[in-house]
Formats: structure tokens, sequence, C-alpha cells
């Protein structure tokens, strides 16, 4: 259907083989025309196509991404505001404890040790313990696990950072109890004009309690860096609390961002993250893009796939078409250029018989007075004694006579096939049409010593068919075979009955027969496998066609090295057709 199952054009060998005088210039060049059409047409048919699955492609991916980036910011921003909150709630607590507290209660231990109960009750985990500083540095009291009561502090940043700002968050850090911890510091002021700063120390385990339950898809990691790119929590793929990230610090945003960025492998990740403010803290969610994307790829493979069989379907489908249709085209140019050859033929036969029959009246008229002639002059002889007694006299005029006999008989057919030219259905005998065809070729198989048997039952019936046609079948046939064979070769002519209504000729040669890739194309117009020796391949086409005009069948069976053998079926009364039936190619 529409040249699916063979996509490659029937005429695409046929093409470059067309070498008869002048063929070229009927049939176009089909080779570019299907080029051009499958072309064009696959143009028209698959850049839209393309275009909106890479639209949609990039559409879809980008829509995909963005939403994933979205969904990080979201979570950045809510973790965010969870840590805030925690940090805020407790410097609001020990900012309110300073002011709602002397510093001779909060140097009471019992009265800090009751504060730091009542915080650790209030407000969950996070507060360690809780200490009162004096403006050297000096801490003079201290509730909590570890004994760091009179540590000097006065070299440590956080308490320079406290005297300034009043109120200070620290990093993270291992300080004299070599746990990971931050401070939070607030001042106070005394009416002397000193002050006092009571510190706090949290624990991280409430952070990354906190960031461990979040639920992040991509194998989504989440933790605390401070401003130099330091780890202050535990992070599942980049590090241990208190290392440096592999990965930049990024710029400062009073905003959550987020953007495409990649770890030290060259893998892609979703960063994103939020400075906590009034905090040395940076909070960074990183999500595998890989992970994350990989129902994107799934999905992005099927559209692939189903690109892919589109365009080779509808490309089948246009190649199928197109060389349909060009092969209907090409079809129909070559029976026009078929039919201008064959009139072509016809009108050169008939030119040849009008001039064989003008020759053979040229030449009659003087062979008639030549025999003439000749018989007078030897009545001549014969009548005076001095010639009578001569015989190299006699011999030579019996050679003219002779001669004028041989050339009479010459004409005689040429006048004979002029005739038979002319379209007629008449009783003909088989043995006959091929003695007059063989007479034509007899000097060149005597000149090559080639072989001719000829094999014409006595009780072959008489046949009703266009003697003229027959003639052409014969000698084009015949001269194939001349051609096929080596001097000293063999060519014999049977002819048998075929059942009750035809009779079947067969002429087989030992020439060098025909290739099998060959043999189904012998009766194409303008194939031939002698064309660099002048072959038109038109020969055996015409031949095919004069076959099934008068009713007729042709086969051919060949062996490369042993010779061919050509089959003319015929039928006992012709009836003219004037379609004719395809060729069958080999028995």
């Amino acid at each position: 259907m529409f040249g699916l199952v063979n996509l490659k054009p029937t005429f695409w060998d046929k093409q470059m083989r067309v070498s008869a005088p002048g063929a070229s210039e009927y049939l176009f060049n089909y080779r570019r025309i299907w080029r051009l059409s499958i072309l064009l047409t696959g143009v028209v048919a698959l850049v839209p196509l393309i275009f909106i699955t890479l639209v949609d492609y990039n559409f879809t991916e980008h829509a995909m991404v963005s939403e994933y980036l979205l969904r990080t910011s979201r979570t950045v921003s809510n973790t965010r505001r969870a840590i805030s909150f925690f940090l805020t709630e407790r410097r609001s607590a020990l900012d309110f404890i300073v002011h709602d507290n002397g510093s001779e209660v909060l140097s009471s231990p019992d009265r800090l040790s009751a504060i730091l109960e009542n915080l650790k009750r209030s407000f969950g985990g996070g507060f360690v313990d809780l200490g009162l500083v004096d403006s050297a540095g000096k801490q003079k009291t201290y509730v909590g696990p570890y004994g760091l009561k009179d540590k000097d502090y006065s070299g440590q940043p956080w308490f320079e950072q406290v005297i300034d700002r009043s109120v200070y968050t620290s990093d993270v850090f291992l300080g004299y109890r070599n746990v990971p911890h931050l401070v939070i510091a607030v001042k106070q002021s005394l009416p002397d004009r000193s002050f006092d700063v009571l510190r706090a120390s949290i624990a991280i385990e409430p952070f990354e309690d906190l960031l461990s339950n979040l639920e992040l898809s991509g194998l989504g990691d989440a933790f605390i860096i401070n401003q130099k790119g330091i780890l202050q929590t535990n992070s599942r793929y980049h590090g241990r609390v208190l290392e440096k990230i592999p990965l930049p610090v990024p710029e400062f945003s009073d905003k959550t961002q987020v953007f495409e960025g990649e770890n030290p492998t060259g893998e892609a990740l979703f960063i994103g993250y939020r400075f906590i403010e009034d905090t040395p803290f940076i909070l960074m969610i990183v999500k595998k893009k890989s992970e994350l994307m990989k129902m994107w790829f799934k999905t992005r493979l099927e559209l692939i796939i189903f690109l892919l069989v589109s365009v080779s379907f509808i490309m089948a489908v246009i190649i199928g078409t197109v060389t349909f249709m060009v092969n209907k085209v090409y079809a129909a140019d070559e029976r026009r250029l078929m039919a201008l050859h064959q009139m072509e033929y016809s009108n050169k036969m008939a030119s040849i018989g009008r001039m064989a029959a003008s020759v053979a009246h040229e030449i009659n008229n003087p062979l008639a007075i030549i025999n003439e002639k000749a018989g007078l002059v030897k009545d001549i002889f014969t009548i005076k004694k001095q010639y009578a007694d001569d015989p190299k006299l006699y011999s030579q005029l019996d050679s003219i006579l002779n001669s004028v006999k041989r050339a009479g008989k010459i004409t005689k057919r040429l006048l004979t096939f002029a005739r038979n030219l002319e379209a007629t259905i008449e009783p003909v005998h088989l043995g006959e049409i091929i003695d007059e065809v063989l007479s034509f070729l007899q000097k060149e198989a005597e000149y090559r010593s080639l072989g001719i048997q000829v094999d014409v039952p006595d009780d072959t019936p008489v046949i009703e068919s266009d003697r003229g046609k027959l003639e052409q079948i014969f000698l084009n046939i015949i001269n194939n075979a001349f051609a096929a064979m080596c001097d000293g070769g063999h060519l014999s002519i049977q002819v048998n009955r075929a059942g009750a209504e035809a009779v079947a000729v067969k002429i087989r040669d030992n020439g060098c027969g025909i290739a099998q890739e060959d043999l189904h194309r012998i009766f194409e117009p303008f194939f031939s496998t002698k064309t660099s020796q002048g072959g038109t391949g038109l020969g055996l086409s015409i031949t095919c066609n004069l076959t099934h005009e008068i009713g007729g069948q042709i086969t051919v069976d060949s062996d490369i090295g042993k010779g061919t053998c050509f089959t003319i079926t015929l039928p006992l009364k012709t009836q003219p057709k004037e379609e004719a039936k395809p060729c069958a190619c080999y028995s």
C-alpha cells in the first residue's frame, strides 16, 4: 500500500540505464523529483512537529525546574521562620530576665538555677546553662553541668561583641567544654555605669532536630552555616559541624534566594538559602537536580521516543506516498516514451519496407534485362558453330544466369518482407516464417560458423496470425541469440504443440546467458545488458509487446555460461489486442 513495503523507487536503477538515442530528452530526472518531494513534504510535515515538541520540551522542563525552585524557596522561608522564632524567643526571654532582675538576684546561684529550670520547662530543649559575667569578663555566677565558674571570657569573641551590641548571638563553637554550642548573651547595665552579661549556652541539637524532620525530596540536605562557610549543624552530604562546606558561600540577601549550582564533582544542584536576621547564620537547603528531575527524565524519554516514532512513521508515509506517486508518473511517462519509440520503430519498419520494395523494383528491371540478354547470347552461341563447342563461354553464361536467379530470389524476399509489414491476420506456416527469417541471417551464420538446427514437425498446424509481427519477433530473438554466441556456437529452433489451441516455439542458444538478477527485467523498456555495445534496451520490450498483440506469451529461461531459451507460445487463432499485458519474466 502506497509503496510502504518497498520504499525504494522502481526507477532508481532504471533511469541510469536509459541509453536509447534521444530517450533522455523525454524523461524527467525522477531521482531529483523524488528527493525534492520527500524533502519539501518532510520539511512541511516535520518542522512544525519538531518545533512544537521542542517548545513543549523546553516549556515543560522550565516549568518543572521553576516548580522545584519554588518549593525549595518555600521550604527555606518556612524553616528560616522556625529557626528565627526559636532564637528570637530565647533572646527575648533572656532580655526580660535581665530587665526584671537586678544584678544581686542574678548573682545568686540558687536564683539563677531556678531561672534556668524555668527556661527549660517553658521553652523545652535548647538551654544548657546560664552564667553571669562581670565587666572584666570573669564568670562570677554559673549554673549548669560544666564547672565553668570563674572562667575568664574577656578574650572571647562573643564577649567583645556583646559589649558593643548589648545583645549578641554567636557562631557555633567548642569553647571550654569542647562541645559544639552557641551563646546568646544580653548586656545588663548597672547603676555604677559598669555592666554584667547574662550568658546562656544553647545546644545545636534542636536545630538539627528541626532540620532533620524536614521532608525534602531529591535527596535534600538542610543545614546551617556561618558567613565564613563553616557548618553550624551536621550535613548529610557536605560535612560535619564546624567543617567548611565544599560549596561557595552565598552572597548576602535579605530575601530567600534559590538558584541552580554544582557541587565539586559537577553534579547539578538546586540551592536555596536565607540569611537569618540578627545572627551570623545562613540557612541552606540543597537538593540534587537529577533526583528531582527523575520523573521529568522519564517523561523526556517518552517524549523523545514519541517524537522518533512519529517522525519515522511520517517519513515512512511520506516516502511511501512520494514513491507511489512518482512511480506512477514515471510509469506514465515511460509508457508515453515507449509509445513514441514504437511509433518510431513502426515508421522505421514502414520506411524500410517501402525502401525494400523500391529497391526490389529498381533491381528487378535491370535483372530482367540482364537475364534476357544473357539468354539471347546463349541462344546465339548455340546457333553459331564456332561458339557451340566452347565450354568456357557456356559456363560464364550459366554463372550470369544463376546470379540473376539468386538476385531475383533476394528481391522477392524483400518484396515479401515489405508486404508483411502491414498488419493482417492470415494463415501462416511457422516453418516458412522461420526459414524466411533465417534466410536474412544465413551469410552471418556461415561467416561465424554458427550451427542452426530447425525442427518443425510435419503435423504442425497452420496458425492464423500476423505474418509481419511474427517475422519481427523471430528476427529480434534470433539476432539476440547471434549476439550472445561466440563463433562456432549452436542455435536450435523447435516447434511443438502446446495444448489443443496453441503451439510453442523454443529458440535456444548456447551463448553467454543472462544473470539471474537481470532475468526479471529484460522485458522492461530501456533495460539492456549491452549498453556498452550500443544496446538500446528496446528490442525485447518491443518483442514482448508484439507477442501480446497477437495473443501470445513469451517466457525466458537462462543460465550464465550455458545459454538462453526463449519460448513463444502462440494461439492457433489470433484475436488482436489493443493493449499488451505484462510480460512473464521467466519460466
